[in-house]
């Protein structure tokens, strides 16, 4: 049996002598290049120069060392006779053991002093190959990448009398990939950043912008954040202000719920999203006259369009939680949509585009900081979504179910009574619900969400919580709501906190109480509780859906409360039959759905 040969070439030599003694006292002969062998020699252990079998100096300042057929061949070579017989023929001996680790890029790049050259000079490309090549043949080569694999490869090595096992080679092989992928992903992280991003001059751009530094992720004190794309470009780009982390968050998850909304219905859309779920979305569907007064655009001086009108829905569906919310447009920004965000107060926006005289209101919006990101409506994102909690890296095939009419068929309850106008609610509530924290019920009423129930661990507190906000939605349509007297100047913010106050029937005392009444001409007589329910009472016709099936009646019979004649959830509770039920019970037509829509 021919001698077995180690070729040693690192630039971390933590525990490489007592590795180099147990090989050569193994019988394995060494080779090394330049400082690795020096180390191993000073030790006085016998080791000789690759260069001894490469018949080639090391050159362009090391740059050059071991990449030869010499090396690489004796690394790459099967066990079968046809390769044994290509290293014959060119007096090549078979290497079976390669210990390799690679230059600091990371921490090269990570200090403060670190310029251009500095970073290059520090990309390996000798190690790289060796550790591939040798990762490539685990069939027959140990690669040993990290120097706390070296004592128990000797174990192993010398137990098994110099075959450590297939199982071993496979585990060093798997170390050594994930290290060059970790190693390839810092380089390109780092040329990303230099190289293509957005903030960069135009002069330095190399091509298309990938990436995006923010000011910092959820929160200040977590920093450095970013984002970035590893293929193509970025799919947005900024026209005004700095989007945070959270804005992305925000931005990217309404404007695939509005894009999937006038995929679905052929209306444009509009969402206004919160902390990563909508507190409204809608799509268009004209106003009438009280709707108007409702949502506050009763005096805009520019026609309502229709994606005006699906903004003014999606923003009024729950005025409280979209206060500094971010929002996503279907269509191109039309000046009449850009009027009524004018006035809001609010984070940011995303649309496929913008007309000039829209662009022009929303950049002079918070002092030219409003955020305004145009993305690219084509853009498709890959099917497979990956994210890190605690280190982990979870992974799944992107939600990108198809909701439409087809997802109502089955009707489980003796009234199937299920208008196209009841269609369309469902569909705006069902996929308002596939990006909205779960668990997640919905309300939808007109075309427009009317109460959500979001992030709740219990579903009839989605239930409740969804229809109380539909409640209130309702009551802000009271005629004695729309005459309230306010004084002249009440900021918007501050009638709609009035308004919440007013309908919600809060107890005010003290300096809260004076400050709320301090914002009408006069006395202001409350709603009784028996009007409210007179009102509410009013109410129907609303759709409701749920992210995943009712385990109990009791939000069928919520559901009733706030106006809801139809439902759609997911079959399989044992509770169904006791669902279906309460449902005839209330004379509601009930779609079991297949699909379940969590989402986190």
């Amino acid at each position: 049996m021919a001698q077995p040969i180690a070729l040693l070439s690192v630039y971390d030599k933590s525990n490489l002598i007592e590795l180099a003694q147990g090989l050569q006292k193994a019988g394995v002969r060494l080779l090394g290049s330049g400082g690795t062998a020096k180390k191993i020699r000073d030790a006085g252990i016998p080791i000789e120069d690759v260069s001894d079998i490469t018949k080639a100096p090391e050159m362009l300042g090391g740059r050059v060392k071991t990449l030869h057929p010499a090396v690489h061949g004796g690394i790459l070579a099967r066990s079968i006779a046809s390769d044994e017989a290509d290293l014959k023929a060119q007096g090549i001996s078979p290497i079976s053991i390669v210990v390799c680790n690679l230059y600091p890029f990371e921490a090269t790049i990570s200090q403060p002093t670190c310029t251009l050259a500095n970073a290059v000079e520090e990309i390996d490309i000798g190690g790289v190959t060796l550790l591939r090549a040798a990762a490539k043949n685990h069939e027959r080569v140990s690669i040993l990448s990290n120097p706390s694999d070296y004592a128990p490869f000797l174990k192993a090595f010398t137990d098994s009398q110099g075959d450590v096992g297939q199982a071993f080679r496979s585990g060093l092989a798997l170390k050594a990939f994930e290290q060059t992928a970790k190693y390839d992903e810092a380089i390109s992280g780092y040329f990303r950043e230099q190289y293509a991003s957005a903030e960069l001059p135009a002069d330095k751009l190399a091509g298309s912008v990938q990436r995006l530094t923010l000011r910092y992720g959820a929160n200040p004190h977590q920093k450095p954040a970013q984002a970035y794309v590893t293929d193509g470009e970025l799919p947005f780009k900024v026209l005004s202000g700095s989007p945070g982390y959270i804005n992305l968050l925000d931005a990217l998850n309404s404007y695939a719920l509005v894009k999937e909304l006038q995929e679905a219905l052929n209306l444009p859309a509009a969402a206004s999203f919160k902390h990563v779920s909508p507190a409204g979305a809608a799509v268009g569907v004209e106003l009438d006259e009280t709707e108007k007064k409702v949502y506050g655009v009763d005096d805009l001086k520019e026609p309502l369009t229709l994606l005006a009108s699906a903004y003014a829905r999606a923003r009024g569906a729950d005025r409280m939680s979209s206060f500094g919310d971010f929002i996503a447009l279907s269509a191109p920004c039309d000046l009449a949509t850009a009027r009524i965000i004018s006035r809001e107060v609010s984070d940011g926006i995303i649309a496929p585009g913008y007309s000039p005289e829209a662009l022009d209101v929303l950049k002079k919006k918070k002092a030219g900081k409003y955020c305004v990101l145009e993305i690219d409506p084509s853009y498709t994102p890959p099917a497979i979504e990956t994210k890190q909690v605690y280190g982990i890296h979870l992974q799944q095939k992107r939600n990108d179910c198809k909701i439409g009419s087809e997802l109502f068929q089955n009707l489980v309850t003796k009234n199937k009574d299920l208008p196209p106008t009841a269609i369309t609610d469902l569909i705006v509530a069902t996929l308002s619900l596939k990006y909205t924290q779960s668990n997640s019920v919905a309300f939808a009423y007109h075309g427009s969400l009317i109460g959500i129930g979001a992030g709740q661990q219990s579903r009839i507190h989605c239930t409740r919580l969804a229809g109380s906000k539909a409640d209130l939605w309702w009551l802000r349509h009271h005629p004695r709501v729309l005459a309230l007297p306010f004084k002249k100047g009440v900021k918007r913010a501050e009638k709609a906190n009035a308004i919440d106050l007013y309908v919600s029937g809060e107890e005010l005392e003290g300096g809260e109480k004076e400050q709320w009444e301090g914002l009408f001409e006069g006395p202001v007589v409350a709603l009784t509780g028996e009007e409210k329910n007179e009102w509410k009472g009013r109410l129907d016709g609303v759709a409701c859906s749920s992210d995943a099936f009712f385990p109990f009646p009791d939000n069928v019979h919520r559901a009733k409360k706030s106006g809801v004649k139809y439902l759609a959830a997911p079959g399989g509770s044992v509770m169904d039959e006791e669902c279906v039920k309460a449902a005839d019970e209330h004379g509601i037509v009930f779609a079991h759905t297949s699909l379940r829509l969590f989402h986190h």
